[in-house]
Protein backbone atom coordinates (compact mmCIF):
# COMPACT_ATOMS: atom_id res chain seq x y z
CA UNK A 1 0.00 0.00 0.00
CA UNK A 2 1.52 3.38 -1.04
CA UNK A 3 0.94 5.51 1.85
CA UNK A 4 3.22 8.51 0.67
CA UNK A 5 1.81 12.03 1.66
CA UNK A 6 1.40 12.55 -2.36
CA UNK A 7 -0.36 10.21 -5.18
CA UNK A 8 0.56 10.64 -8.69
CA UNK A 9 -0.96 8.80 -11.83
CA UNK A 10 -0.60 9.63 -15.38
CA UNK A 11 -3.95 9.29 -17.64
CA UNK A 12 -2.90 9.41 -20.91
CA UNK A 13 -1.19 12.56 -21.56
CA UNK A 14 -2.16 13.91 -18.06
CA UNK A 15 -0.57 13.81 -14.69
CA UNK A 16 -3.00 13.73 -11.69
CA UNK A 17 -1.54 15.09 -8.41
CA UNK A 18 -2.74 14.10 -5.21
CA UNK A 19 -2.62 15.88 -2.10
CA UNK A 20 -2.95 12.46 0.22
CA UNK A 21 -3.65 13.12 4.10
CA UNK A 22 -7.22 12.49 4.64
CA UNK A 23 -6.74 12.35 8.46
CA UNK A 24 -5.92 16.40 8.39
CA UNK A 25 -7.43 17.49 5.14
CA UNK A 26 -4.83 17.44 2.89
CA UNK A 27 -2.26 19.29 5.24
CA UNK A 28 0.64 20.67 3.87
CA UNK A 29 3.15 18.43 5.93
CA UNK A 30 6.87 18.99 5.52
CA UNK A 31 7.01 15.67 3.80
CA UNK A 32 4.07 16.42 1.56
CA UNK A 33 6.07 19.62 0.67
CA UNK A 34 9.28 17.72 -0.46
CA UNK A 35 7.37 15.60 -2.59
CA UNK A 36 5.46 17.94 -4.33
CA UNK A 37 8.49 20.02 -5.50
CA UNK A 38 10.09 16.98 -6.72
CA UNK A 39 6.70 15.60 -8.55
CA UNK A 40 6.49 19.27 -10.51
CA UNK A 41 10.21 19.23 -11.16
CA UNK A 42 10.16 15.98 -12.68
CA UNK A 43 6.72 16.37 -14.72
CA UNK A 44 8.06 19.89 -16.01
CA UNK A 45 10.71 18.30 -17.88
CA UNK A 46 8.75 15.32 -18.84
CA UNK A 47 7.64 15.90 -22.71
CA UNK A 48 5.07 12.80 -22.57
CA UNK A 49 3.20 15.12 -20.01
CA UNK A 50 1.13 17.77 -21.58
CA UNK A 51 -0.83 19.04 -18.42
CA UNK A 52 -1.09 18.55 -14.72
CA UNK A 53 -4.21 17.95 -12.02
CA UNK A 54 -3.79 19.08 -8.55
CA UNK A 55 -6.46 17.38 -6.19
CA UNK A 56 -7.15 16.03 -2.91
CA UNK A 57 -7.63 12.99 -1.63
CA UNK A 58 -11.13 11.78 0.37
CA UNK A 59 -13.55 14.82 -0.65
CA UNK A 60 -10.91 17.43 0.70
CA UNK A 61 -8.97 19.82 -1.43
CA UNK A 62 -6.15 21.52 1.13
CA UNK A 63 -6.75 23.00 4.73
CA UNK A 64 -3.53 24.77 4.86
CA UNK A 65 -0.36 24.43 6.63
CA UNK A 66 -0.10 21.43 8.74
CA UNK A 67 -0.64 22.79 12.02
CA UNK A 68 -0.09 19.53 13.90
CA UNK A 69 3.86 20.03 12.70
CA UNK A 70 3.84 24.13 14.05
CA UNK A 71 5.09 24.55 17.66
CA UNK A 72 2.20 24.53 20.41
CA UNK A 73 1.67 28.10 21.25
CA UNK A 74 3.74 29.31 23.78
CA UNK A 75 6.40 27.17 22.42
CA UNK A 76 9.52 28.31 20.90
CA UNK A 77 9.34 28.60 17.34
CA UNK A 78 12.38 27.78 15.13
CA UNK A 79 12.27 30.76 12.28
CA UNK A 80 14.45 29.55 10.35
CA UNK A 81 12.97 26.26 9.35
CA UNK A 82 9.74 28.06 9.14
CA UNK A 83 10.89 29.87 6.46
CA UNK A 84 12.95 26.97 4.46
CA UNK A 85 8.99 25.54 4.96
CA UNK A 86 7.91 28.72 3.09
CA UNK A 87 10.77 28.51 0.41
CA UNK A 88 9.17 25.29 -0.81
CA UNK A 89 6.00 25.84 -0.98
CA UNK A 90 7.24 29.56 -3.20
CA UNK A 91 9.13 26.90 -5.24
CA UNK A 92 6.09 25.37 -5.88
CA UNK A 93 4.30 28.33 -6.83
CA UNK A 94 6.88 29.25 -9.29
CA UNK A 95 6.41 25.73 -11.08
CA UNK A 96 2.60 26.11 -11.34
CA UNK A 97 2.33 29.74 -12.08
CA UNK A 98 5.41 29.92 -14.59
CA UNK A 99 6.11 26.46 -15.46
CA UNK A 100 5.68 25.04 -18.75
CA UNK A 101 2.59 22.69 -18.00
CA UNK A 102 -0.36 24.03 -18.17
CA UNK A 103 -1.84 23.00 -14.27
CA UNK A 104 -5.40 22.53 -13.32
CA UNK A 105 -7.14 22.63 -9.95
CA UNK A 106 -9.91 20.17 -9.42
CA UNK A 107 -11.22 22.00 -6.21
CA UNK A 108 -13.72 19.38 -3.43
CA UNK A 109 -14.49 20.16 0.09
CA UNK A 110 -12.51 22.59 1.39
CA UNK A 111 -9.24 25.07 0.37
CA UNK A 112 -8.34 27.14 2.75
CA UNK A 113 -5.08 28.89 3.61
CA UNK A 114 -2.18 27.69 1.89
CA UNK A 115 -4.41 25.63 0.11
CA UNK A 116 -6.62 28.27 -1.48
CA UNK A 117 -3.08 29.94 -2.39
CA UNK A 118 -2.31 26.76 -4.58
CA UNK A 119 -5.93 26.64 -6.00
CA UNK A 120 -5.62 30.26 -7.38
CA UNK A 121 -1.85 29.56 -8.85
CA UNK A 122 -3.69 27.07 -10.94
CA UNK A 123 -4.31 27.97 -14.36
CA UNK A 124 -8.01 27.16 -14.54
CA UNK A 125 -10.21 25.90 -11.22
CA UNK A 126 -12.97 23.43 -10.85
CA UNK A 127 -14.56 23.29 -7.83
CA UNK A 128 -17.64 21.19 -7.10
CA UNK A 129 -21.01 23.32 -6.11
CA UNK A 130 -20.23 22.50 -2.27
CA UNK A 131 -16.44 23.30 -2.30
CA UNK A 132 -15.59 26.40 0.29
CA UNK A 133 -12.29 28.52 -0.04
CA UNK A 134 -11.00 30.55 2.44
CA UNK A 135 -8.14 33.02 3.23
CA UNK A 136 -7.53 32.97 7.06
CA UNK A 137 -4.14 34.56 7.71
CA UNK A 138 -4.99 37.57 9.59
CA UNK A 139 -7.07 35.99 11.82
CA UNK A 140 -3.82 34.02 13.42
CA UNK A 141 -1.89 37.19 12.69
CA UNK A 142 -0.17 36.37 9.68
CA UNK A 143 -0.45 37.46 5.78
CA UNK A 144 -1.54 35.68 2.98
CA UNK A 145 1.52 33.46 1.64
CA UNK A 146 2.14 31.30 -1.20
CA UNK A 147 1.58 33.92 -3.76
CA UNK A 148 -2.12 34.58 -3.12
CA UNK A 149 -1.03 38.29 -3.31
CA UNK A 150 -0.27 38.17 -6.83
CA UNK A 151 -2.02 34.95 -8.26
CA UNK A 152 -5.92 36.69 -6.39
CA UNK A 153 -5.57 40.11 -7.77
CA UNK A 154 -5.25 38.72 -11.46
CA UNK A 155 -8.68 36.62 -11.09
CA UNK A 156 -10.63 38.67 -9.02
CA UNK A 157 -9.10 42.54 -9.53
CA UNK A 158 -7.78 44.17 -6.96
CA UNK A 159 -10.40 45.64 -5.00
CA UNK A 160 -12.08 42.18 -4.73
CA UNK A 161 -8.91 40.65 -3.78
CA UNK A 162 -8.46 43.14 -1.25
CA UNK A 163 -12.52 42.65 0.53
CA UNK A 164 -11.68 38.84 0.40
CA UNK A 165 -8.81 39.30 2.05
CA UNK A 166 -8.93 41.74 4.32
CA UNK A 167 -12.29 40.09 5.52
CA UNK A 168 -10.79 36.95 6.00
CA UNK A 169 -13.91 35.30 5.08
CA UNK A 170 -15.15 31.89 3.25
CA UNK A 171 -16.49 31.84 -0.06
CA UNK A 172 -18.67 29.32 -1.46
CA UNK A 173 -17.90 27.92 -5.13
CA UNK A 174 -20.82 29.73 -6.37
CA UNK A 175 -20.08 33.07 -5.12
CA UNK A 176 -16.07 32.12 -6.35
CA UNK A 177 -17.05 31.82 -9.36
CA UNK A 178 -19.14 35.00 -10.01
CA UNK A 179 -16.59 36.74 -8.27
CA UNK A 180 -13.91 34.98 -10.93
CA UNK A 181 -12.13 32.74 -8.17
CA UNK A 182 -13.42 29.82 -9.91
CA UNK A 183 -13.59 28.88 -13.58
CA UNK A 184 -16.35 26.36 -13.90
CA UNK A 185 -18.49 25.38 -10.76
CA UNK A 186 -19.88 20.98 -11.02
CA UNK A 187 -21.91 18.48 -9.40
CA UNK A 188 -20.10 17.28 -5.81
CA UNK A 189 -17.65 14.35 -6.79
CA UNK A 190 -17.24 15.76 -10.42
CA UNK A 191 -14.12 18.67 -10.06
CA UNK A 192 -11.73 16.04 -11.19
CA UNK A 193 -13.94 14.39 -14.25
CA UNK A 194 -13.97 18.06 -15.49
CA UNK A 195 -10.30 18.92 -14.55
CA UNK A 196 -8.95 15.90 -16.70
CA UNK A 197 -11.66 17.54 -19.90
CA UNK A 198 -9.79 20.67 -19.59
CA UNK A 199 -6.71 19.24 -19.43
CA UNK A 200 -7.67 17.59 -22.74
CA UNK A 201 -7.81 21.31 -24.24
CA UNK A 202 -4.86 22.20 -23.31
CA UNK A 203 -2.85 19.17 -24.91
CA UNK A 204 -4.02 20.40 -28.11
CA UNK A 205 -1.94 23.15 -28.22
CA UNK A 206 2.22 23.34 -28.76
CA UNK A 207 3.56 22.46 -25.70
CA UNK A 208 6.24 25.57 -26.02
CA UNK A 209 3.57 27.72 -26.87
CA UNK A 210 2.18 27.03 -23.98
CA UNK A 211 5.04 27.35 -21.67
CA UNK A 212 5.87 30.77 -23.45
CA UNK A 213 2.88 31.98 -22.59
CA UNK A 214 2.93 30.70 -19.09
CA UNK A 215 6.36 31.92 -18.59
CA UNK A 216 5.83 35.56 -19.95
CA UNK A 217 2.19 35.78 -17.89
CA UNK A 218 4.13 35.35 -14.42
CA UNK A 219 6.05 37.73 -15.31
CA UNK A 220 4.06 40.88 -16.15
CA UNK A 221 3.07 43.17 -15.05
CA UNK A 222 4.89 42.75 -11.54
CA UNK A 223 7.11 39.74 -11.02
CA UNK A 224 5.83 36.66 -9.45
CA UNK A 225 9.68 36.76 -7.83
CA UNK A 226 9.58 39.97 -6.78
CA UNK A 227 6.23 39.65 -4.60
CA UNK A 228 7.45 36.25 -3.66
CA UNK A 229 10.38 37.51 -1.63
CA UNK A 230 8.85 40.50 -0.06
CA UNK A 231 6.17 37.88 1.30
CA UNK A 232 8.95 35.87 2.74
CA UNK A 233 10.38 38.85 4.27
CA UNK A 234 7.40 39.86 6.21
CA UNK A 235 6.02 36.43 6.61
CA UNK A 236 9.00 36.13 8.94
CA UNK A 237 8.49 39.04 10.95
CA UNK A 238 4.47 38.51 11.77
CA UNK A 239 5.59 34.98 12.70
CA UNK A 240 7.59 36.85 15.45
CA UNK A 241 4.85 38.79 16.68
CA UNK A 242 2.89 39.13 19.73
CA UNK A 243 -0.54 38.94 17.53
CA UNK A 244 0.23 35.69 16.06
CA UNK A 245 1.57 34.10 18.96
CA UNK A 246 -2.10 35.28 20.30
CA UNK A 247 -3.79 33.63 16.98
CA UNK A 248 -2.46 30.43 17.25
CA UNK A 249 -3.20 30.20 20.40
CA UNK A 250 -6.92 31.47 19.84
CA UNK A 251 -7.41 28.70 17.21
CA UNK A 252 -5.70 25.75 19.49
CA UNK A 253 -8.37 27.06 22.20
CA UNK A 254 -11.18 28.04 19.57
CA UNK A 255 -11.90 31.18 20.76
CA UNK A 256 -12.17 34.88 19.18
CA UNK A 257 -8.50 35.90 19.14
CA UNK A 258 -7.64 39.84 20.75
CA UNK A 259 -4.96 41.31 18.81
CA UNK A 260 -3.10 44.14 20.25
CA UNK A 261 -1.44 45.70 16.97
CA UNK A 262 2.30 44.06 18.20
Amino acid sequence: MNDSPLQVRLEGCVAILTLSAPERRNALSTEMRHELLAQLRLLSANDDVRALVLTGAAGHFCSGGDVSQMAAPGQARDIVMGGRRLEILHDCIRLMVGGPKPVVAAVEGIAFGAGMSFAMACDWVVAAEDARFGAAFGKVGLMPDCGLLWTLPRRVGEAVARDVLLTARVVSAPQAKSLGMVDEVVEPGQALAAALKKCAEYAVVAPRSAAAVKAVLARAPNSLNDLLQMEADLQQSLRQSVDHEEGRRAFSEKRAPVFIGR
